[in-house]
This record gives structure tokens, sequence and C-alpha cells, in this order.
């Protein structure tokens, strides 16, 4: 029996399955909280060492090495963190690429480019990261993931979101709503404000309609509130209506809430097990399932939601693992 990828995604280009949450971290210590708390809940949230905001003034090069250091530490089980650099206006953006690619290349999962005015700002980036990857051996092309938070960015974002290695477009909106210089107000950088101001909810609109036309991930920004579950919960929610599949946080008491918002209904899980099952018997031609007709365009749908919901960790109805996850169960 023919499995979903051979059929459904044929013809275009299927989303990265990342997990749904972008944990970021500064501090060594920060850091290895985190690696503890993915090893104990699995691969379901990656973790990015920041090079950038996260990053002790006047020690950059520590930093970066610092944060290789951690991507190649044995505590990293899973092979998911990531690093964010400083920016491409900061001197000092080749030095930490040479430096994490050099010493960490090899297990990094992304890396982060911030604050990009252009499309061609990241064009020269990942012109960059090749040449880096090619000088030290890596043996595989390192994801970018670009953050959208200036003007230009925004203007360009169909432009960014077509390049070839970009994985994800993650929204950066402290930086975005201060780019206004004051015409968006600052109750628009946290919630509700932050889903109501027009300029805000169009950028964000802007982002996942550009991440969804060519097959890449958007990434929402970090809710402010820190350890209030109802508020981290609904700030996910709002995110996932307006299309972001994925969600930084930057506290551990927030990585939960986003996983559980951003997970797909359990019983939306169990109908798609069903259908592609019945659609699989029928080699993908159309089927009747409870009185509904279902063909392939419902099928690639059934499809994205039961892989979204392997990622963030939920128990799969078993025939559905059987049938469409052998590889990783026999792991």
């Amino acid at each position: 029996m023919r499995h979903p990828d051979e059929v459904l995604f044929a013809d275009q280009k299927p989303l990265p399955m990342l997990p749904v949450v972008d944990h970021y971290a500064g501090s060594e210590r920060r850091i290895h909280k985190a690696l503890l708390r993915q090893r104990e809940l699995g691969p379901v949230f990656d973790i990015t060492c920041d090079c950038e905001d996260g990053a002790v003034a006047g020690a950059a090069a520590e930093q970066a090495r610092m944060c290789a250091a951690q991507v190649m530490g044995a505590e990293n089980q899973f092979g998911r963190v990531g690093v964010r650099l400083r920016g491409l206006a900061s001197s000092g953006w080749e030095e930490d690429l040479e430096i994490l690619v050099r010493e960490a290349g090899t297990r990094l999962a992304f890396l982060t480019l911030p604050k990009p005015e252009s499309a061609r700002d990241v064009e020269c980036f990942l012109a960059a990261l090749r040449q880096a990857e090619s000088r030290f051996g890596t043996g595989h092309a390192i994801p970018a993931h670009v953050l959208i938070e200036t003007h230009g960015a925004l203007r360009d974002v169909f432009q960014i979101a077509a390049l070839p290695g970009v994985e994800s477009l993650d929204f950066g909106l402290m930086d975005f709503v201060s780019a206004h210089r004051g015409a968006i107000p600052a109750w628009a950088m946290q919630s509700p404000g932050q889903f109501a101001h027009p300029l805000v909810v169009r950028a964000k609109c802007e982002i996942a309609a550009a991440a969804f036309l060519h097959g890449i991930c958007p990434t929402h920004n970090v809710t402010t509130e820190l350890r209030d579950a109802s508020v981290i919960t609904h700030d996910a929610r709002r995110a996932r209506e307006l299309g972001f599949l994925r969600m930084w946080s930057i506290h551990p008491d927030q990585i939960l809430p986003i996983l559980e918002a951003l997970r797909p209904d359990f019983s939306e899980v169990a109908s798609a097990a069903e259908i592609l099952a019945q659609a699989q018997n029928e080699d993908w031609g159309p089927i009747q399932h409870q009185g509904r007709l279902h063909d392939r365009a419902s099928y690639r749908y059934y499809w994205e939601c039961l892989r979204r919901a392997r990622t963030t960790g939920m128990a799969l109805p078993e025939k559905a693992t059987r049938r469409f996850f052998p590889v990783r169960e026999k792991e």
C-alpha cells in the first residue's frame, strides 16, 4: 500500500514538521534547564540558544562558543537545538557564523537570523552559511529560520519565504512595533492588543500566507505572560487562529500551555486515522466516511493533522502508527 507522502504531495512541497514550541534561552544555566526539560518531555519542543538579545554585552564570541558547546553536548539527546545569531547590522554576525558552523555545524538543528532588512540580506546570509558548511564539512545544509521584524523584511516576506534553505518565518513582535516609532502603541506588544491592532495583525497574516505559499513553517512571537497558563494558552490559540503552527516560549512554564494549545483536537486525530486508513485501502481514490465524501484534497488536510499530532507527542491510534509511521516505531 502506498504511503501518504508518495501520493498526496507528489506535486507540491510538504510543510516541515517542526516541534510546535521554540524555546529561547540565553544563559548556560537556562539552556541546561531547558535541555533537562526536553529530556523529560521528549523532542516536542526545540531549544534556541541566543547569541543576540540573550547574550551578555561584550562577550559575544564567548557566547557563541558556549552555544556551540551546548549543541554538541551529551545533554542534547534529540538534536533539536538551534542558535540565534547576531543580526547582519552587527559587525560580529560573521564571527558567530564561523564559530557555530565550525564547532557545532554537524548537529545544529537550525540557525535563526534576526533583523534582516530585505530578501537580499537573507540571500547574503544563506550564501555565507553555505560557504561555511562547505569549508567545515558539515555534510548537510543547516536550515535557516528568519525573523520578520523590520519594514523591509515584511515588504519582501514572500521573496524571503521562497529562498531555498529557509525553513521558518518567525515574527518579531516587539522590534516590529518599535520600528513604527510610536505609531503603534505599547499595548500592541501584549495581549489582547497584539491580536487587535490592524498593523500587527496584517503583519502576522502576511507572514503566515507567505509561509504556506512556499511550504515553510510560520512561527509566532512570544507572549509576555510568564506564569498564568490560561493567558498563555489563550495567546497560543489566537496564534493558531491566525495560521501559525509554532510559537516561541521564553520561560519553562510557557512550554506545556503552548504545546497543549497547538495540538490538534484528539477527536479530529482519531477521524484522520480512520479516513486515511480507508483511503489507503482504496489506493487513495474517493471514499465515503460517515456519510461524507473525501478525496485527496481532504486527505492532505488529515495527513497534516496526523503528522502534527505526532510531533506534539500525542498518542496516535495504533492502526495509524502501524500503517503510517512504522520506521520510527522500530527505532
